[in-house]
């Protein structure tokens, strides 16, 4: 916010955001039984995805900035996986998703093209 970095203008890290506020959101429609368990993971893992390109970014060696952005795609896998369990347990609808759905897809192919370069 106040250090003015590169990644910042980078559109997976503004994606990034985007995504967060939208699981942020999501994880709002979950049942209170959750609040301890799924809800926090997909938060957690929405925040990890912006802090490791953050921290990634910053680093000097090409194999570290790369092992920061697989960190990263990890984490939108994970919260793929966690909207795929909350519609199997029915806390959730697919068409309630689309949004954030085509967030972690962006997210994931530029990440994967970041990662391959």
């Amino acid at each position: 916010m106040f250090i003015p970095l590169k990644h910042k203008k980078l559109d997976v890290y503004k994606v990034a955001g985007e995504m967060i506020k939208e699981a942020y959101k999501i994880s709002l429609l979950l049942p209170q039984e959750e609040r301890f368990n799924m809800i926090p993971q997909i938060r957690r893992a929405a925040l990890s995805v912006k802090l490791n390109l953050a921290e990634g970014s910053t680093r000097k060696s090409i194999t570290e900035r790369k092992r920061f952005l697989e960190i990263s795609r990890g984490s939108v896998v994970e919260i793929d996986a966690a909207l795929e369990t909350a519609v199997d347990l029915e806390y959730l609808s697919v068409d309630k998703l689309e949004h954030l759905g085509s967030l972690l897809n962006r997210s994931f192919a530029m990440l994967s093209k970041m990662i391959e370069v």
